[in-house]
């Protein structure tokens, strides 16, 4: 069964997604790692693949930009297409002084400015955050790459022009860096019942001012993708 948004066939998707913002990076991953890499969705330019990495099938589908995006694209995997678990591979800005251009971040937990979960009817406020197994599993994995990852919070938020001028307030309470899809993607997985870890490589800094051109943004993250694709791995092993 497709959907509006999702033309893929039943089965068409591995049960590992990862997903990156951009249309361009999911291609740029499909074309750079996997092999045999199949198009199974293009409605929209939102372009999914299907392949394999190191024998282990994995796909690879852009969520596009913000909350409500990966809301409707995360969702149909889960629920129509029968996902276990998606990776976020994306960027980020830093408010954290700790952080500096093309450090790998893990996203333990979304804060958020944004009403997504209301729509669940809680009587409280649901902290959205990353399943233990795959945020363990990606640091062990970074581990062995040499690389030793900040874990925390992420700032999930609606406003990318944010007029106020307080976002690093946030980072005066731990919150490493700001992007616009964590929470949402931890949200519907929680009440899927499935797994999600977001991964984002810093390529701007709110604290230095710092930021690296739109191009390396699409292709020079790799260190983030051979991370996702090693969690890939090893999740086939379980």
């Amino acid at each position: 069964m497709s959907t509006p948004h999702n033309e893929a066939l039943q089965g068409a998707f591995a049960k590992t997604v990862l997903m990156p913002g951009d249309p361009l990076r999911a291609r740029f991953i499909a074309e750079t790692f996997l092999q045999d890499a199949e198009l199974v969705n293009n409605v929209r330019g939102i372009q999914g693949y299907t392949g394999r990495y190191q024998g282990v099938s994995v796909s690879v589908m852009a969520s596009g930009m913000g909350i409500p995006s990966i809301g409707i694209y995360s969702h149909e995997l889960f629920h129509v297409y029968d996902v276990d678990n998606i990776i976020r591979v994306g960027s980020a800005g830093a408010i954290s002084p700790k952080l500096k251009l093309r450090d790998v971040v893990m996203a333990q937990g979304a804060c958020t400015d944004s009403n997504y979960a209301h729509q669940y009817g809680l009587p409280g406020t649901f902290a959205p955050i990353a399943d233990f197994m795959l945020l363990e599993t990606a640091v062990a994995v970074a581990r062995r790459m040499g690389i030793e990852p900040p874990v925390g919070n992420l700032l999930s938020s609606d406003v990318f022009y944010n007029k106020a001028g307080n976002t690093l307030d946030w980072g005066a309470m731990g919150v490493l860096a700001i992007e616009m899809e964590t929470a949402a993607l931890y949200c519907n997985a929680a009440e899927a019942g499935r797994r999600a870890l977001t991964i984002c490589t810093v390529s701007d800094s709110l604290v230095t001012g710092e930021e690296l051109p739109p191009a390396e943004r699409q292709t020079s993250f790799t260190q983030m993708m051979e991370i996702a694709l090693g969690v890939a791995v090893e999740l086939a092993k379980k």
